[in-house]
């Protein structure tokens, strides 16, 4: 005799069609894998030696795309159950002051460069991306989508909204500068001769926000805290520049 537990001969299995979509409602699945795949994407770059070529932030997101969409799943699905990580960027942000009070003497004598260093790179940043995705074809909506690609993701959808450009497509285009920025920065830094860790990071923050005052940090302390202030110098310089040089597209 057959237990409450037991199947029941003839029955068909267990759906797993239907085991997939409960699953996709649990908050902790999207979680849960968000972690695991920058787990995945940490150790393939271990495993590589710490090449920039294999960067985390890449390769965590080429698996939860392939998830997605090999899942069916939306990105509003993933983003209720891994919102809490995009929350953590807030705290992590604010923790930049840390190194920042401890480099402050050092942030100080560096002020001056600091300042024409962020101008020239932030305008380069606007003007380059746009001028060569018009001389492509890209369209008025694209141009003005693209130019606040270096700015960090929240203030470059902002700015996006304001112009008029594609406040999604300004959040893609953000993060594959991110990415490919910090994937290049160390090869291209060591062809060009630049030593210095502090002009290092500076260079990474302005040109690739966040991701790239990531990939400063594991690579040198002092190198990431100039990287974190450009990234927030940058955010607040692109803000008021776009609007104005965007008057001539």
């Amino acid at each position: 005799m057959n237990g409450p537990s037991d199947p029941v001969e003839g029955a068909d299995p267990l759906d797993f069609d239907l085991l997939w979509v409960y699953l996709q409602q649990e908050p902790l699945l999207w979680l849960t894998a968000t972690l695991a795949a920058y787990a995945i994407g940490h150790a393939l770059h271990r495993a590589a030696g710490g090449s920039p070529l294999v960067n985390s932030v890449a390769v965590a997101i080429a698996l939860l795309v392939a998830i997605l969409v090999v899942s069916g799943t939306t990105y509003a699905t993933y983003f209720d159950g891994a919102q809490f990580v995009h929350f953590l960027l807030g705290p992590a942000t604010v923790l930049l002051a840390v190194p920042l009070y401890r480099n402050f003497n050092r942030v100080r004598r560096l002020l001056v460069p600091m300042l024409a260093a962020l101008l020239a790179g932030s305008v380069t940043a606007v003007v380059s991306a746009v001028a060569v995705a018009g001389v492509l074809g890209g369209s008025r909506e694209t141009l003005l989508s693209l130019a606040p690609k270096s700015a960090t993701t929240p203030i470059a959808m902002g700015i996006a909204e304001e112009i008029g450009g594609l406040a999604s497509l300004t959040a893609t285009l953000v993060i594959i500068t991110g990415i490919i920025g910090a994937m290049i920065v160390t090869p291209l830094l060591n062809a060009l001769r630049v030593t210095d860790w502090a002009a290092r990071g500076f260079a990474v923050g302005v040109a690739s926000h966040g991701i790239g005052a990531a990939r400063a940090f594991q690579v040198n302390q002092l190198a990431g805290t100039f990287a974190g202030i450009a990234m927030a110098l940058n955010a607040l310089l692109t803000a008021l520049l776009v609007p104005l040089l965007l008057r001539w597209v």
